[in-house]
């Protein structure tokens, strides 16, 4: 029997959240340069989805409709 699976977009979100999670609280950075980190890490793949075009963005949103339920 085969378990749950994450879909791709979900491990760019847990990717996102440990490099947040180590730019905050493990590493030595200061304060400035560890919220930079932060911030690019979360931001960029919301700043990536807004630089498609409509169809694109209409493309997308069909191809994760169809991987949910597989």
């Amino acid at each position: 029997m085969k378990g749950p699976t994450m879909s791709p977009l979900g491990k760019y979100y847990v990717g996102a959240a440990i490099v947040s999670v180590l730019a905050l609280f493990v590493l030595p950075l200061p304060s400035i340069l560890a919220w930079l980190i932060t911030i690019v890490a979360l931001g960029a793949p919301v700043a990536a989805y807004f630089m498609l075009d409509e169809s694109q963005r209409a493309r997308l949103r069909r191809a994760r409709r169809r991987g949910i339920g597989r």
